[in-house]
């Protein structure tokens, strides 16, 4: 059986429960919520629940060893070191996106071309899911059977 992954939204297969952080959360927290949970990253959210950025496990290692990486090319991490110690300061602004009706193809080709695990799923701004690689794989998985 073909299936047609342009007929199927991220709305289907996207986790809606999404454990989030705010722009105020401290490193402390951040470290704590990692060993917690176990996921890879962590959208910023606002008060009022608009996406505000994200908060991945590669920037928090990067920062604990800044000290030991070499100085040319971590402008951002430089940046970091200067803005405070909570998640508004070291979150990425600005994280690949798609809304609940992007259809699967779709999102797993936007994956593709900005390099990244998941993507963070908006309506009118506000953080509504988040879908990664692997919920796709599962799915296209599940779909042979």
């Amino acid at each position: 059986m073909v299936v047609n992954y342009t007929k199927i939204s991220v709305a289907r297969i996207m986790t809606q429960d999404v454990v989030t952080v705010i722009e105020e959360t401290t490193i402390d927290d951040l470290l704590e919520l990692f060993g917690t949970y176990h996921y890879h990253s962590y959208p910023v959210v606002t008060e009022t629940g608009e996406l505000a950025g994200i908060i991945s496990e590669d920037i928090v290692l990067e920062i604990l060893l800044f000290d030991r990486l070499p100085a040319s090319g971590h402008t951002h991490l430089s940046a970091v070191r200067s803005l405070g110690d909570d998640a508004s300061g070291i979150m990425m602004p600005y994280p690949v996106t798609v809304s609940p009706d992007t259809c699967l193809s779709e999102t797993a080709d936007l994956m593709l071309r900005h390099h990244v695990n998941r993507v963070c799923v908006v309506d009118s701004g506000k953080l509504v899911g988040i879908l990664s690689k692997r919920d796709i794989v599962n799915e296209i998985c599940k779909r042979r059977d």
